[in-house]
């Protein structure tokens, strides 16, 4: 009797273990479609102005707006989690997160190991100078003879240090640890220009109102902005596909990114 009840007792104990685990971010609807309850999205959350933390150690950004209002029209609660960025695929196979939405650039190794939405922005380097002096630039090759700033380690950097032709035109190469440094120097008049990530710099731009300009003009090669998924789980990226087109279509992501950069930066199909 007591082999009997010990093995009644655990399969008792393995019915209530398997019914007490952790709530599936979707839940059956009807045994056809899902819908969405909660989506856990990752992010590196310093970042600025993508995702990053204020003040009062809130995550707040363009992307995380973005986010919180497509997970709105989703019906779904939303939560913003701080992962290793080196890890981020771990992080999105294992199930941790659901999403990464935090600039990220979608290349063919990643598109391996992930399924991306569409591109919403373009990751490009610009050009920024102080206000109302364009000095007559129209493109890169116009940089010849002028000193030139950008940010040490940056993909700017990477792409001029990479083209002998074009760096050795300048004038002057100068880098900085930070784009504050090197917005200080472009206002002073130490740099005629300054070249940098436009997300970045227009955020920076908006800080000091007034005193520079970006220019339309790229330099070097343009990469693309999407939004990444698990590599099987279609069904969630086609949803928040479907309302993120609705953003766009409305002019709610455009508002959004108007109110970070005081531009329009999301793609039109």
């Amino acid at each position: 009797m007591r082999k009997i009840f010990m093995a009644v007792l655990l399969l008792v104990t393995m019915v209530f273990a398997g019914c007490s685990g952790n709530e599936p971010s979707q839940k059956n609807d009807g045994g056809e479609s899902k819908e969405i309850t909660k989506i856990i999205i990752g992010l590196d959350d310093e970042y600025a102005p993508m995702g990053f933390k204020d003040e009062k150690n809130q995550i707040i950004g363009f992307d995380v707006d973005l986010a919180k209002e497509a997970a709105k029209r989703l019906g779904s609660e939303v939560e913003f989690k701080a992962i290793d960025w080196n890890s981020k695929e771990a992080e999105l196979k294992s199930g941790r997160i659901d999403i990464i939405w935090n600039g990220l650039d979608i290349t063919p190794e990643r598109q391996e190991n992930m399924l991306f939405s569409e591109p919403y922005m373009d990751n490009r380097q610009i050009i920024f100078v102080k206000k109302d002096n364009d000095q007559g630039i129209t493109s890169e090759s116009d940089l010849s003879g002028k000193a030139v700033g950008t940010q040490a380690g940056s993909t700017a950097e990477s792409y001029i240090d990479g083209n002998e032709t074009l760096k050795s035109s300048f004038r002057e190469l100068k880098t900085y640890g930070d784009y504050v440094s090197a917005f200080m120097d472009l206002e002073n008049g130490r740099i005629d220009v300054l070249v940098c990530d436009e997300i970045v710099g227009r955020y920076a731009m908006s800080k000091q109102e007034g005193k520079f300009t970006a220019l339309d003009v790229t330099v070097g090669p343009v990469s693309e902005f999407g939004i990444a998924f698990r590599k099987d789980d279609t069904a969630l990226r086609d949803k928040v596909q479907k309302v993120f087109n609705e953003m766009v279509a409305d002019g709610t992501a455009k508002k959004i990114s108007e109110q970070w950069f005081q531009a329009d930066l999301i793609k039109k199909k």
